[in-house]
């Protein structure tokens, strides 16, 4: 490897780390640290905060079930494709 392909494999990791930790939680603070909303929230702010964390982890587990059954689906779509030919019934007139 030359350092050029170095270099670029280090901007494309560190570009990813960021994707991931910025849509997380601490993403979500430093966006409100910006616009200005990091003071403590009234009554209706937290309940609506509470409501945004439920519908994020209810989404996260949402997404982790579709990634399994995507997966289960993967594997039975190879393991059909496998197959050469129905088996066929023994002892039919």
């Amino acid at each position: 490897m030359q350092p050029g392909d170095v270099l670029g494999l280090l901007i494309v990791v560190g570009s990813i780390a960021s994707v991931i930790i910025l849509r997380g939680p601490l993403g979500r603070a430093l966006a409100e640290r910006l616009a200005g909303r990091a003071g403590a929230p009234d009554a209706a702010g937290q309940r609506a905060l509470d409501v945004a964390e439920r519908t994020a982890a209810e989404m996260d587990e949402l997404r982790g079930r579709l990634a399994e059954v995507e997966e289960r689906q993967d594997f039975t779509e190879r393991v059909l494709a496998r197959q050469k030919e129905p088996p066929r019934v023994e002892g039919g007139r």
